[in-house]
Formats: structure tokens, sequence, C-alpha cells
């Protein structure tokens, strides 16, 4: 059996100005990792993210979150996060940016779905990482940004995949991490 890989979910946690089916979208992309053999990793917040974990739990897998808070108290009281679909989170206590960092880097992979610029981050970050990034297309917001962002002048290897449909979208960031872990 492959090593279960971890995916983290990277979207908007505020989800109005994303494609009017993002909700069912980001839990098919949780279903999926799930599916595919692999575990889900989220900033363990609202929006598509949440979606992403809600359709990771309703597919029998498993789900870490990442909080900003350094507390359960904090998380649920302080930034009003929800703990209902996470197996695991982990209580950084580092705000959003360093939340942001440490998720990123514990993934294998990442999927961007729609967002704003707390998502900017994570890609960032990810990019800069070289780590495998999945983009699902048509999503809105970051995401639909992606591709003209990147056209500038890089360094580094170019780990970057996209798809509209979350199964495929998943199956191509596999083979890109397996790709990337024999290398």
């Amino acid at each position: 059996m492959d090593k279960k890989f971890k995916i983290a979910v990277s979207g908007a946690a505020y989800t109005k100005h994303c494609c009017k089916n993002i909700e069912k979208l980001s839990e098919e992309v949780g279903k999926e990792i799930v599916r595919q053999g692999c575990i889900l990793v989220t900033g363990a917040t609202t929006g598509a993210p949440y979606f992403a974990a809600r359709g990771a739990k309703k597919a029998g897998g498993v789900s870490i979150g990442f909080s900003p808070a350094a507390s359960e108290r904090a998380h649920i009281k302080s930034y009003r996060l929800p703990t209902d679909v996470f197996d695991v989170i982990v209580y950084t206590g580092f705000d959003y940016s360093g939340r942001n960092l440490l998720m990123t880097r514990a993934a294998d992979g990442i999927i961007i779905i729609c967002g704003r610029m707390g998502t900017l981050n994570e890609f960032t970050i990810a990019f800069e990482d070289q780590k495998p990034i999945g983009v699902l297309e048509g999503s809105g917001g970051t995401a639909d940004k992606i591709k003209s962002l990147i056209q500038r002048p890089f360094r580094g290897k170019m780990k970057i995949v996209y798809d509209k449909d979350p199964a495929k979208l998943v199956k191509k960031l596999i083979a890109l991490i397996k790709k990337d872990k024999k290398q």
C-alpha cells in the first residue's frame, strides 16, 4: 500500500466571492482526498476548508486542522472557529500567518480552492517551498488568479497542476507528490 500523503486544502473561509457551488466542490475535494487514500489537512477554519473537512469525514477519512489559536477555548471563543469535523486539531498559538506556515509545511501537497489573502499566503509558502500544488480552476478568488501570478519570473521548479474536476485534480496532485518524492 502507498504511504498516506497529507494533502492540505487552502481556501476561502468566507465564500461569498467564490463560485456558486463552492460548498459542494470543496466537500467533493475532501471526499476525493480520502477516497484516493490520503489524509486531509486544513487551517481548522470555516468556508472551503471546513467543507472539505466535512467531505473527508463523510468519506470516513482523517482530517487534521491547524488552528491559529493557542487552545481549544481560544479557537472557539476568540477565533470563533469550528471543531466538529476535525479528528485532530493542532493549536499552534501563532495566529493566522504562523498557522499558515506550519499547516503548509506539514502537508505533502496543497490544493487551492477559491481564496483571499490567507490562501494567497499559503500558496506562496507552498510555491517558495516547491511543494506540489493543485488548483481547483473555476472556484473563484485566488485560485483563478494563480496562472496569471506565476507568469512572472520565478526561481525553482514549478510543481502546479490544474483541473476543474475534484477527482481529477486530486489524482494529478498525488501523481505530482509521488514524482516529487522520488526526486
